[in-house]
């Protein structure tokens, strides 16, 4: 038997990837895990989240306290149900996160003196040298995707697509 370790070993996984039988051309077939398209979402979003997480430790957030923050770089000033809306997330999952990065000292809640049913929320200059921090590393995580330019846009708006294309179901199909 031949020895695959160094370049063998790669020729044989190019190999082994190029007899692999394709998906079925229709999803509602698919009967292999590997083949549901719900299953790449996932797995793949566990992949960025770990790749993330390394930067994000150092930071001292978890990637939903950073999307918190990064909604608010966009967007100073918003009140709790609009930053839910923007990131998809309930109140009820919101609020613990929103308290934790008012402690962390990175932003402040405050009811809305016209109105007061509403919380606003606003960063802190520490809040806000946190991005400085976290773009910093933008360009390791990107590269480490393996994605062109042009593919990563491409894929995104694939994504930004069929995330819409889901809300306008649950939305007119509750």
């Amino acid at each position: 038997m031949r020895d695959l370790s160094g370049g063998g070993a790669a020729a044989f996984r190019v190999i082994k990837t190029l007899v692999q039988p394709l998906p079925p051309n229709d999803p509602a077939d698919a009967k292999k895990l590997d083949d549901f398209l719900c299953f790449a979402i996932y797995s793949t979003n566990l992949a960025v989240n770990r790749l993330n997480k390394r930067v994000l430790d150092r930071l001292g957030l978890t990637y939903l306290q950073y999307i918190v923050l990064v909604a608010l770089y966009e967007r100073d000033d918003q009140t709790v149900g609009d930053l839910g809306g923007k990131l998809f997330l309930d109140s009820s999952t919101l609020t613990p996160l929103l308290k934790r990065l008012e402690t962390m000292g990175h932003l402040t809640r405050r009811r809305d003196p016209e109105d007061e049913r509403q919380v606003r929320v606003r960063l802190t200059p520490q809040g806000r040298s946190v991005r400085k921090k976290a773009f910093a590393f933008r360009s390791e995580l990107v590269k480490a995707m393996g994605l062109s330019a042009a593919d990563f846009q491409h894929l995104r708006k694939e994504l930004v697509n069929l995330r819409t294309n889901l809300s306008d179901v649950e939305r007119t199909n509750p």
